[in-house]
């Protein structure tokens, strides 16, 4: 294709823009609010993806064993625990370190509590292991289910499971949302090009007959949706960052204990996925909108 043929298109669709203002602009602010609200879902979603694998990491099963435990059978439980995918320490408490963990818990008021423990430690002795994500808690249990030696075993897996279930909701939502919002998009840019294509109908008609190529008509439409797409793309992005950025040095000291994703996360990472997203959005919507018209 002419570089001079290129520079036709675009200055046709930068006509046809200029043209049709009031529609082009009513329809990139509407792809802009689409891909402002799919960006908050997913902001959303990856805080809580974070904040799932960031509690993964201090996550822990308890393996209490029994008075009459073996060494032979604390390594076994040992190699089987070790063997676990997932796992990312395996720390042996004794009865010492769990009274000493009790005192530091309680402070100054463990004295009355803990009073003749040491004489005679109540606490057993356990395995603590650190596993990588939520997920391993319940592969450990299942590796250590049967072995000799274990008094029982604690775990959080109802903790666990709930996680997991609101991660796999967030994620369901979240492909709903996408393929509903882009329905829309398309819908609003194919809507734009028809008016467009309607206008020049009779135009269309003369370069058909004249020998025009199909590629050749379409392109400037195409072009057209395209440039919309990603004007919709840049102003949602715009918006969501410095929401975003605003949300995330107001309040983020207020929220003990999660760390939030860096707002330079949606320049770095959501501007051009946007910006490809819209470039799609916008050729697909024009190429689907202009095909009747092309039949003459």
């Amino acid at each position: 294709m002419k570089i001079s043929t290129i520079k036709y298109f675009i200055v046709d669709a930068l006509k046809s823009l200029k043209r049709n203002k009031t529609v082009s602009l009513a329809s990139v602010a509407t792809v802009a609010a689409t891909l402002f609200i799919l960006g908050v879902f997913l902001l959303i979603v990856f805080n809580v993806n974070a904040g799932v694998q960031e509690l993964g990491a201090k996550l822990e099963v308890k393996i209490y064993l029994n008075d009459k435990v073996t060494i032979s059978e604390k390594s076994a439980i040992e190699r089987a625990v070790n063997k676990v995918q997932g796992v990312s320490e395996v720390k042996f408490e004794d009865k010492g370190d769990a009274l000493n963990k009790v005192k530091k818990q309680f402070g100054p008021d463990s004295k009355s509590l803990v009073q003749g423990f040491e004489k005679q430690n109540p606490f057993p002795n356990a395995y603590v292991v650190k596993v990588d994500k939520p997920e391993v808690v319940s592969n450990v249990v299942k590796a250590t289910n049967g072995l000799k030696g274990i008094d029982k075993v604690k775990d959080v897996r109802e903790v666990v499971d709930k996680i997991i279930s609101i991660t796999n909701t967030l994620k369901i939502i979240g492909v709903v949302l996408f393929v509903t919002l882009v329905s829309v998009s398309l819908f609003l840019i194919g809507n734009t090009i028809k008016l467009t294509v309607y206008s020049r109908k009779k135009e269309i008609g003369i370069m058909k007959f004249v020998g025009a190529t199909d590629w050749f008509i379409r392109w400037p439409f195409i072009i057209e949706g395209m440039i919309l797409g990603i004007s919709g793309a840049v102003i949602s992005t715009g918006v969501l960052y410095y929401a975003y950025a605003f949300v995330f040095h107001k309040y983020t000291s207020a929220i003990l204990g999660i760390t939030l994703i860096n707002p330079h996360f949606i320049l770095s990472t959501t501007l051009w996925q946007f910006m490809l997203g819209g470039l799609v959005i916008g050729a697909v919507g024009s190429a689907i909108s202009i095909r009747k018209f092309l039949i003459v």
